[in-house]
């Protein structure tokens, strides 16, 4: 169990909990969300400790779920170190070695529009990132600050993912993941594939943490967070083994 108390003092800061709404991943619930101060940006100081307390980047906001008799959301996280791939992994990673990989600041490029644009169109028709629009993109995924990043994947000339993700103190946050959702990709489960890309890059870092959000066991689509191990999960204000039944 590793402890939860961020690195450096925190000054004081303002937070706002939005109206209830809609859960976006249980249905029939409610969700309330934690938000830091929109006036404040989110520098790496701060951005760094509330980090290890579960909060998570969209835009410019930091927030965190804070729902009223719910704990389904919960942080979690892979050290680097210790993660070891599972035979499947191991396939896909031997299956992509086609894959070119590129890092870039977070910035906006058409071709990474589009991708994306097809990519809820495709995989998230039914939930509120539909229908896609420039604006949207930009609020959500671009960010001048150059701890924000992107990894872009291409198959020859063909951009098939890209993976947009922040460098903190004490590991990689991995932020959204949209690629190629034709058939022809199918085989490559190239949301999977970045994210063991992810975690070659905080090694070669000496990063000891990937972050990977809030994971919610009774949520089918978050269920291959689980498929590495050791994964650690934020129960309080400790990190522990995260251990399924």
């Amino acid at each position: 169990m590793s402890s939860n108390a961020p690195r450096k003092p925190v000054r004081d800061l303002r937070f706002f909990l939005t109206v209830p709404h809609a859960c976006s991943y249980l249905e029939d619930r409610e969700a309330t969300t934690l938000f830091l101060d929109p006036q404040e940006s989110p520098v790496p100081g701060v951005y760094d400790s509330l980090s290890l307390l579960g909060f998570r980047r969209s835009g410019r906001h930091l927030y965190r779920p804070h729902c009223d008799g719910c704990n389904a959301c919960r942080s979690v996280r892979i050290p680097v170190d210790k993660f070891t791939p599972n035979r499947t992994q191991r396939k896909l990673q031997q299956r992509n070695q086609d894959v070119t990989v590129t890092l870039k600041p977070a910035r906006f490029e058409p071709a990474h529009y589009a991708l994306y644009a097809a990519y809820v169109g495709q995989r998230h028709a039914d939930g509120d990132m539909y229908p896609p629009s420039e604006e949207q993109y930009r609020t959500f995924l671009t960010l001048n600050e150059s701890y924000a990043q992107l990894m872009e994947m291409h198959c020859g000339d063909a951009l098939v993912a890209v993976a947009a993700f922040d460098q903190l103190e004490h590991g990689l946050s991995a932020i959204y993941t949209f690629f190629a959702a034709e058939p022809a990709y199918e085989r490559r489960s190239l949301g999977t594939f970045a994210i063991l890309k992810l975690i070659e890059l905080a090694q070669k870092k000496q990063l000891p943490h990937l972050y990977l959000g809030y994971w919610i066991e009774e949520c089918r689509k978050m269920r291959y967070k689980q498929t590495f191990s050791p994964l650690e999960v934020l129960d309080g204000r400790h990190w522990r083994q995260l251990i399924l039944q």
